[in-house]
C-alpha cells in the first residue's frame, strides 16, 4: 500500500508547489479534483481534455516530483433535481472518465448522487431512514425513476469511453448509495467497472463497522480514503448522531471528522488495512483532510503519521519515508 493525498486540501498552493510539498513528506500519489463538489484547484478539466500538450505537461510535472496520479475526483450529485446542477456534475463525471482514460489513470472517485422526490422541487431528498408512512417507498421510487437508469447507462458509457477505468463510489450518507446493501443493489444494474471508494470515516459515525463492510465488499473495493472520525459519547447521549445543526462548531457537535488515528485507535486502522489486503486491495490510501481542529498542513501530516504507523504493523517491508 502507498499513501496519496486529495490535493483539494492544499487549494491555496499552486499544483507544482503542492506536489513538492507532498514529495518532501514521502507522499507518493495524488488524487486531483476535477469538478462537482470539488473546486478543482489543480486541474483544468476542459483544457486537459482538449489538449495533448497540456496532458503531457501535467504528466511531466508529476514525474519530475516522483508523484503518481492515482485518481481523479468528480464527487458530486449527477441526480440533482435541479437540472443545471445535475448537468454540470454529470459533465464533470463523464469528463473525468474520459480524462482518466487519456492519462492512464485507473480510477475516478465519485458519488452516486441523490434525486428529489415525486412531488418535484429543486432540493435532493435523502431516503435513508424514511420511517414515517408519508415517506415510505421514497427510495424505491428514486431507484426506479433516477438511480438505476442513470447508473446503468453511465456504466455502459464508461465501458466505451474509458475502458479499464473504475468508478469508485464513496458510500456517503446523503447520497443514495451509502452502505453495502445499497451498493450491492446498484451492482445488479451496472457492470464491474462500478466499485467502492471505502472511506471509513462515514461508517464510524453511523455505527457501521468498516472492517465488516470491507469483508463484504471484497474485490469491489477500488479505492480507499484515509480519514477518521471522532465521536463524543456524552454528546451523542443527548443529540444522537443525526444532528440537524450540521455543520457547526466542532466543540458542540456529537461527532466530526479528524486526522487518522485521532478518532479510532490505530489498532482499528491496522485491522482495516489488513482486511483490505486480505480481500485483494493493495492500492493507495488517499488522505482526505477534513479535520476542523487542524490546518490543512497539520491535518495531512497527522494523517500521514497515523497511516504510516498503521501500515508498519500490517504491510510486510513497509518503512517510514
Amino acid at each position: 500500500m502507498t499513501i496519496a493525498l486529495l490535493t483539494d486540501a492544499l487549494e491555496d498552493r499552486p499544483l507544482e508547489e503542492a506536489l513538492a510539498w507532498c514529495a518532501q513528506r514521502g507522499i507518493t500519489g495524488v488524487e486531483l479534483g476535477v469538478g462537482g463538489y470539488s473546486p478543482a484547484p489543480h486541474l483544468d478539466l476542459e483544457g486537459l481534455l482538449s489538449s495533448d500538450a497540456e496532458r503531457r505537461r501535467l504528466l511531466e510535472l508529476l514525474d519530475a516530483h516522483g508523484i503518481e496520479l492515482v485518481a481523479l475526483n468528480a464527487s458530486g450529485n449527477p441526480l440533482h433535481p435541479d437540472a443545471a446542477t445535475a448537468q454540470a456534475h454529470g459533465r464533470a463525471l463523464r469528463g473525468a472518465l474520459e480524462l482518466a482514460a487519456a492519462l492512464g489513470v485507473p480510477r475516478i472517485v465519485a458519488m452516486s448522487g441523490c434525486p428529489g422526490g415525486p412531488g418535484g422541487g429543486g432540493w435532493p431528498v435523502f431516503a435513508g431512514g424514511a420511517w414515517l408512512p408519508d415517506m415510505e417507498n421514497l427510495w424505491d421510487w428514486q431507484w426506479e425513476q433516477a438511480i438505476a437508469p442513470y447508473w446503468r447507462e453511465l456504466s455502459r458509457f464508461a465501458v466505451e469511453a474509458a475502458p479499464g477505468v473504475d468508478i469508485c463510489l464513496e458510500l456517503h450518507p446523503g447520497t443514495s448509495i451509502y452502505n453495502a446493501a445499497s451498493f450491492e443493489q446498484l451492482r445488479e444494474v451496472t457492470g464491474e467497472n462500478v466499485k467502492v471508494n471505502l472511506d471509513p470515516s462515514h461508517f464510524w459515525w453511523q455505527g457501521i463497522d468498516p472492517v465488516t463492510t470491507a469483508r463484504r465488499l471484497g474485490d469491489s473495493v477500488g479505492f480507499v480514503h484515509g480519514k477518521d472520525t471522532i465521536v463524543h459519547p456524552e454528546r451523542v447521549a443527548l443529540h444522537g448522531v443525526l444532528d440537524f445543526r450540521w455543520p457547526a462548531d466542532a466543540d458542540t457537535m456529537p461527532w466530526h471528522f479528524c486526522a487518522v488515528g485521532r478518532g479510532r485507535p490505530l489498532e482499528e486502522w491496522r485491522e482495516l488495512l489488513a482486511v483490505l489486503r486480505a480481500v485483494g486491495y493493495d492500492g493507495p490510501v488517499s488522505i482526505e483532510h477534513e479535520d476542523p481542529t487542524l490546518t490543512p498542513e497539520q491535518g495531512i501530516e497527522a494523517s500521514l503519521e497515523g497511516l504510516q504507523a498503521a501500515m508498519e504493523a500490517t504491510v510486510p517491508g513497509h518503512a517510514r519515508s
